[in-house]
């Protein structure tokens, strides 16, 4: 009863602060305060200080801002517009037309960073202003992204697949097998609900552009040529091991400034432009990084994950209903933590209780990934509503009731695991065999 008045608090308090209309950032560290102040006995200057530099400096995040430079610079010169133009002729004959490239741009994209919110940033500044030109309804614009933005955890090289590892002591390797399929089947749900919505909503949809000839679709193609070969540099410097996510991230951006030299769009005025709006971009997730790890000490200070993880080990559930209950356990965490600090600080009580069910390890890494996915777009802290708040202006409400449809999506893949494991496990399994 206790954990229970004191999730209830930290949730009145937090709404009450996001109500004030104060910083997202500056309200996680608000509510984190006053739970420490009250409920724990650590000083609260010195933890904030600690964890908020901490947050702040860690290399792990370098490539977060590297990246979304490079979707400045891109979104800067003629790469938009020829992603469209290369695209286009391929999806356009697809119910739902061009709002695929939404889904495609984040799987791709989402294979070079690991990082959810990278990939919705750079992704949306590419693919925003295109479908808005070419009038999309808004409303499915920003649920789509917001919803195939989340691949950034769940197609490797994912960083939250990483961690969970390391936690659980499983390999790398097969985890990043593990999340190839489960991510295209993702993308795949998030492009059949695209379909069939824009197929119960023709009226609002833009009309279809001419169709092409197949020797002028390959010509179109040509455009999509250094997009591919930017891509594949990033990608290929990570598999290979030629370099890390933050080296590749610096070759993304140098990649970029290359491209847009020669496309006769890098000016001085345009560097400008794209350092200083990634600089601001990346100003606004660090605050938001910053609240929810000082939040994320507060929780653990009270103990408040590990003991409703505890409630929930204690009710003694059978193998589908322990899953039923973790999922919710993890989409309700999932509003007041980032996906990593859930995974972290629960897994050393979840793990034995999944373990005793019977359940694979490396299958329940993609299944968690999938459930951490969900709470990116939930509200009040899914941490991609407040990336596409900062990209879009609108409210997040608007946002949260655009990301809705996706979210039904990801529980249906959640679903799809759960009744198919061999999703996940196939590749692993065909690794083990071979190795």
């Amino acid at each position: 009863m206790d954990q229970l008045l004191l999730t209830a608090l930290f949730i009145v308090a937090l709404f009450a602060f996001l109500g004030t209309g104060v910083w997202v950032g500056i309200a996680l560290v608000g509510v984190s305060a006053l739970g420490m102040a009250f409920f724990t006995t650590r000083p609260v200057g010195d933890a904030m200080v600690t964890t908020i530099w901490s947050h702040a400096s860690s290399w792990t995040l370098t490539a977060l801002p590297l990246f979304i430079w490079m979707g400045e610079i891109l979104f800067r010169t003629r790469l938009s517009e020829n992603l469209f133009r290369g695209l286009s002729p391929w999806l356009n004959w697809l119910p739902g037309r061009l709002l695929h490239v939404n889904i495609v741009g984040c799987a791709v994209f989402a294979a070079i960073s690991g990082s959810s919110a990278a990939t919705v940033v750079t992704v949306g500044k590419m693919s925003m202003p295109e479908l808005r030109r070419r009038e999309y309804p808004e409303r499915i614009i920003i649920g789509s992204l917001a919803g195939a933005g989340t691949l950034g955890l769940l197609i490797p090289p994912s960083i939250i697949l990483i961690v969970y590892g390391v936690t659980v002591n499983e390999s790398i390797d097969q985890l990043f097998m593990a999340g190839i399929l489960p991510g295209i089947m993702l993308a795949g749900l998030f492009m059949a609900y695209v379909a069939v919505w824009s197929l119960f909503n023709k009226d609002k949809m833009p009309p279809g552009e001419a169709a092409m000839a197949f020797t002028r679709r390959l010509r179109e193609s040509l455009h999509l040529i250094p997009v591919a070969a930017l891509i594949i540099a990033v990608l290929g410097s990570i598999y290979f091991g030629i370099a890390t996510a933050t080296e590749a991230a610096v070759l993304g951006v140098i990649g970029a400034l290359v491209i847009s030299y020669f496309q006769g769009s890098l000016t001085r005025s345009s560097f400008i432009e794209s350092l200083m709006g990634a600089t601001v971009t990346s100003a606004m997730i660090a605050l938001i990084l910053a609240g929810a790890g000082v939040l994320t000490l507060a929780m653990g200070f009270t103990g408040l994950p590990r003991s409703l993880a505890e409630w929930i080990a204690s009710m003694e559930l059978s193998p589908l209903v322990l899953i039923v209950a973790l999922t919710i356990f993890y989409i309700i965490l999932g509003c007041f933590l980032d996906g990593i600090s859930a995974v972290v600080l629960t897994m050393a009580v979840i793990e034995p209780m999944v373990q005793a069910a019977g359940f694979d390890m490396i299958w329940f890494g993609i299944f968690l990934v999938i459930v951490v996915e969900m709470a990116q777009i939930t509200p009040p802290v899914g941490f991609n509503l407040f990336v596409l708040q900062g990209l879009t202006n609108h409210d997040m409400g608007y946002i949260a009731r655009a990301s809705l449809p996706l979210f039904c999506m990801m529980l249906v893949a959640v679903v799809l695991i759960v009744a198919f494991p061999e999703i996940a496990t196939w590749l692993p399994e065909t690794l083990r065999s071979r190795s």
